[in-house]
């Protein structure tokens, strides 16, 4: 049974899509080969939907040497000069920390803050471990940048209120000038620590990225890499959930 014209282009149209023919295919290409008119037709709507599924490639400018040019620099140094002074000042504070608990601080002994007995003593190492632990802080904050989050905080309230009892120590005579200028070091290490801390954000504010990793070559084919091995998985072991015995 033989095809009109319009069943013929319907069976065509579909073929150019890869959907199923509304007649079979022998009965279409007997139709083609006799019709002048079904085969221009086809020739047409093959190149219409070549155009449409195909287009040629857009030249692209290459941006490679505008957008290395605009990355934040990762050098070699990274900031080293402010992380070395900040771990210069950490050495400093922890250095004043162990003179105060050998006894060879600004005022000496171990009650040189002007309170005697039991409570002063104990007012005293507080003190001391507190003074340490700034410097130990400030030292790995050198070594590791990523802790000036954490250290800023910290350190800024810290160097406020020490500022504010220093100033009325100063001047209700409770503290002498020596002692209360020996905390510019936490002050210059604050300022430090704001340095380090913003070396680490690119002009636009947001963070410096690490460098990647190699990444693969896209270009090689899919069947020369190799397939992810699958890790073991742990799964939870199942309880019975009833106990009832066979007859």
């Amino acid at each position: 049974m033989g095809v009109d014209c319009d069943t013929c282009r319907e069976a065509l149209s579909a073929r150019l899509d890869g959907e199923a023919e509304p007649a079979p295919p022998a009965d279409t290409d007997a139709h083609l080969d006799g019709c002048a008119a079904c085969r221009a037709w086809q020739d047409d709507a093959a190149a219409l939907t070549r155009s449409l599924r195909l287009r040629p490639a857009v030249a692209t400018p290459d941006l490679v040497d505008a957008v290395v040019a605009a990355a934040p620099q990762v050098g070699a140094t990274r900031g080293w000069y402010p992380r070395a002074a900040l771990a210069g000042v950490a050495v400093a504070q922890v250095t004043l920390g162990l003179g105060q608990l050998l006894g060879s601080g600004p005022e000496g002994g171990s009650t040189g803050h002007g309170i005697h007995g039991a409570s002063g003593s104990h007012l005293f190492n507080e003190s001391t471990a507190w003074n340490l632990a700034l410097g130990l802080g400030l030292l790995w904050a050198a070594l590791r940048p990523r802790a000036t989050t954490g250290m800023l905080p910290v350190l800024a309230g810290f160097v406020v209120v020490l500022g504010a009892f220093s100033a009325q120590d100063l001047v209700n005579g409770e503290a002498t000038v020596q002692r209360v200028t020996s905390h510019a070091v936490l002050v210059l290490g604050l300022v430090l620590l704001v340095v380090v801390h913003r070396g680490r954000r690119g002009p636009d504010g947001g963070r410096v990225a690490e460098p990647l990793p190699d990444a693969p070559d896209s270009s090689a084919g899919a069947e020369d890499r190799d397939p992810p091995e699958s890790e073991p998985q742990s799964r939870p072991r199942l309880r019975p959930v009833s106990r009832r015995r066979a007859a």
